[in-house]
């Protein structure tokens, strides 16, 4: 019978440092890739990403903790990229075009800042249907989301 809780004794420890390896290995892969290197990749595939802390909340912008709560285990969700105008703006910046900054609520249950193109910016009103759309990233600048007028929706 000793020998028996001794194997067993002996099992349970390499599965616990089979387990802290693993969870080692887990955690060095989440620091090599920050939420933003995360995000700019699905931006490359034409995603628009947001996380979900553990109580199905949403929110954006990508980060390592929830905002309330400091929860880290956190989930990414791919948008569907439709919402509705909160809040807009135009600015006028000297020298240079107008343009929109607006609030967008995303039919997930998320809200983010962005701008929304294709119009006039003095056009764009509180309660207007929009899609996301990617912007291509220059030498100086990265992809980013933007919205577009959705029509049919």
């Amino acid at each position: 019978m000793r020998e028996r809780e001794i194997a067993i004794i002996r099992s349970s420890r390499q599965l616990f440092k089979i387990t802290n390896r693993e969870k080692e290995k887990q955690m060095l892969e989440a620091a090599e890739k920050s939420p933003l290197a995360i995000f700019r990749e699905h931006c490359e595939k034409g995603e628009l990403v947001y996380r979900v802390d553990p109580d199905g909340n949403g929110f954006f912008y990508p980060r390592l903790t929830a905002p309330g709560t400091g929860a880290t285990d956190l989930k990414w969700r791919v948008s569907q990229g439709l919402g509705t105008v909160y809040a807009t703006t135009t600015l006028f910046p000297r020298g240079g075009d107008p343009y929109d900054v607006s609030l967008i609520d995303l039919d997930e249950g998320y809200r983010m800042m962005s701008r929304v193109e294709g119009i006039d910016p003095l056009d764009v009103k509180v309660g207007m249907r929009v899609k996301v759309r990617m912007v291509p990233g220059t030498e100086n600048e990265p992809i980013y989301p933007v919205f577009d007028l959705a029509e049919d929706i």
